[in-house]
């Protein structure tokens, strides 16, 4: 039985893509009879199939080398387009973790949404980005992970967008689909470019000819920046990353998904073409600075942060912004354990600030406080969330970041110190939203706050356990350092987290401190709070540029392009109104109208020779 569904394993997608197609079935006049629960009921049965399947694969798969399939699909004129699908431990466990997640995000919709009609779009929704998900990261193609890239961009922006008849719903689902257009703008040059120089789109062997190639240093860089421009989109990095914020004015179960394995599609690619990255420094020089400049700015601009769903968005950019410094640095594997456990406590935080959004109808943390008694459960996941999340050993988080750090404590020092200030200043972000959200005394909004009920706890639980298990299963997957362990690296991850929890705590968990809290000048955290000003920049300079662009092509379409059709149109009017009043029925005056018309053009004809016989004669 295992086996067989190892061999079928390109299956998974499907599973969520038929559970998509029913509950697009529930139209509104089956919906007013039925109601539109049964739509979800549906998607999460066939995510439930999905995540079965791939956790007996795996059972199949584990110890086992890697083995490939190829579906045919397209071979033509010398293009040959087989899908190649990879089973290993890797991409099945990422199945697993997907579809896992996917059903805890849907349970959790379930009570999230109860008031909402929308249930057939919204599962729909989920049930493609679930399947390209799951299709990305089971296909060995880097031109198949391109189509489901922009197939997933495309939903990222009907999902944010599914509240249509809200403006800044409308504003965050158009901004969230130019902006990754960018990225995928460049990347699809550069999957087309290291098709002729490589001669193939599949990732084993893309990983081969990056040993031997010998690529020109600005073929090589101009390709290598392609590349990482589509991965700086999705994974929301400097400057692409404002998307990610106005994405939040969605509905909060998908961010469940969107924080945590829709950013790391992005990270996913950039793991997977690491050995092509590397043929130019300038490429892996970028990679990192991308990452760094992302991860500092990120994480001040998120305790800066008023909107509780927009200080996560900020601590997803900054996280994805180390998984870029590894990639830059080499290492992918260190990425991929980092990946994972920050899945896990993202999506358990994302679900206990949901919670506490749902029923106090605010996002403004400062008219939040005093939960802590009143929501014990979002509280405590909220807790195991942040341990997850930061370097607190021994936490899963921990060994990722430690990883990290090892393998930067030696070469790259101020790469290091980068890594330490994150860390620290997202342990002290996530004790102020703490604080504010759980600490101090009830406010009006809080004064009736009961804790949600049953599709709300259950995924919170069931995260919450694997989150506290993550360090048993890097242990089972021996990815722990074990004797290895880089006691320096270590301690001074812990003394960083240390000083962040510390601060936090100091201030925010403090009712002696005055609340809001001023920390320096009103104008460097206005600084902060507005992102940089990056928005106004883009306002001067960018859209401010594509606007004159767009008035200048505006007026010559409209004067010069428009205006010479209506010349000819007004020519041709005109003519004939003139030409209605020669037509009297009568045959000798048309024969003489056809006669001067033939002496006219023959005059014309001949001009050139008559002048020529006028000078001959002349002279």
């Amino acid at each position: 039985m295992a086996q067989i569904l190892l061999q079928t394993v390109w299956f998974i997608p499907c599973y969520p893509l038929i559970g998509g197609v029913l509950s697009m079935l529930w139209f509104p006049a089956v919906t007013r009879r039925t109601g539109p629960r049964p739509s979800g009921y549906v998607n999460a049965i066939l995510t439930l199939f999905a995540f079965l399947h791939g956790v007996i694969a795996l059972t199949a798969i584990w110890n086992q080398p890697a083995g490939h399939q190829l579906i045919p699909w397209l071979n033509v004129a010398g293009l040959d387009l087989t899908i190649p699908v990879e089973i290993s431990a890797v991409t099945v466990g990422a199945t697993v973790l997907i579809t896992g997640l996917n059903l805890l995000a849907q349970i959790y919709a379930f009570g999230y949404m109860e008031m909402d009609w929308g249930w057939a779009r919204f599962f729909s929704l989920m049930g493609l980005f679930e399947a390209g998900m799951c299709g990305l990261v089971l296909c060995n193609s880097l031109f198949f992970s391109y189509m489901i890239l922009e197939i997933l961009t495309l939903g990222t922006y009907l999902l944010v967008g599914l509240w249509f008849n809200q403006s800044l719903v409308v504003t965050g689902a158009r901004d969230a689909f130019l902006t990754k257009r960018v990225g995928d703008l460049f990347l699809l040059m550069g999957v087309v470019a290291i098709l002729p120089l490589a001669g193939t789109w599949n990732f084993d062997e893309l990983a081969v000819w990056a040993q031997t190639a010998k690529l020109d240093p600005t073929v090589a860089t101009l390709l290598t920046l392609a590349l990482i421009a589509g991965p700086m989109g999705k994974c929301a990095q400097f400057p692409l990353h404002l998307w990610l914020d106005e994405a939040m004015e969605g509905p909060l179960p998908a961010t469940i998904l969107r924080n945590t394995v829709v950013v790391e599609t992005g990270a996913w690619i950039l793991i997977k073409l690491q050995p092509v990255i590397a043929l130019s420094p300038i490429g892996m020089t970028t990679t990192i600075i991308v990452g760094a400049a992302t991860a500092v700015g990120a994480s001040l601009i998120a305790i800066a942060q008023i909107d509780i769903k927009r200080t996560l968005s900020y601590i997803v950019s900054a996280y994805m912004g180390l998984v870029f410094i590894a990639v830059g640095t080499g290492q992918a594997q260190t990425a991929l354990t980092l990946i994972f456990a920050y899945t896990l406590a993202m999506g358990l935080l994302v679900m206990s600030i949901g919670s506490v959004v749902w029923n106090t109808v605010t996002q403004d943390i400062r008219s939040l406080g005093g939960l802590w008694g009143k929501r014990p459960i979002s509280a405590i996941s909220f807790i195991v969330g942040s341990a997850g999340l930061v370097g607190l050993p021994p936490f899963g988080c921990f060994w990722g970041l430690e990883e990290l750090t090892s393998g930067l404590s030696e070469a790259k020092p101020l790469l290091l110190g980068i890594v330490l200030f994150v860390n620290g200043v997202t342990a002290f972000g996530l004790v102020r939203v703490f604080g504010l959200v759980f600490g101090g005394k009830p406010k009006q909004m809080t004064e009736r706050s009961p804790e949600v009920h049953w599709p709300f706890i259950l995924p919170m639980t069931v995260l919450m356990g694997f989150t506290l298990h993550v360090p048993h299963l890097l242990a089972a997957w021996q990815l722990l350092p074990g004797a290895s362990l880089n006691y320096t690296a270590s301690g001074l991850l812990v003394v960083s987290t240390a000083i962040g929890i510390a601060a936090g705590a100091f201030v925010y968990l403090n009712e002696k401190w005055e609340k809001p809290v001023r920390i320096g000048s009103q104008a460097l955290q206005d600084f902060f709070a507005y992102d940089f000003y990056t928005a106004q920049l883009y306002r001067v300079t960018v859209i401010f540029a594509v606007g004159l662009v767009a008035q200048v092509i505006s007026w010559v379409d409209r004067n010069i392009v428009d205006g010479f059709a209506n010349l000819i149109g007004f020519a041709t009017v005109f003519g004939g109104q003139s030409l209605k009043y020669n037509v009297n029925g009568q045959t000798q005056f048309y024969a003489l109208t056809i006669l001067f018309g033939v002496a006219l053009l023959g005059l014309l004809v001949s001009w050139p020779l008559l002048v020529r016989l006028s000078l001959i004669v002349g002279g």
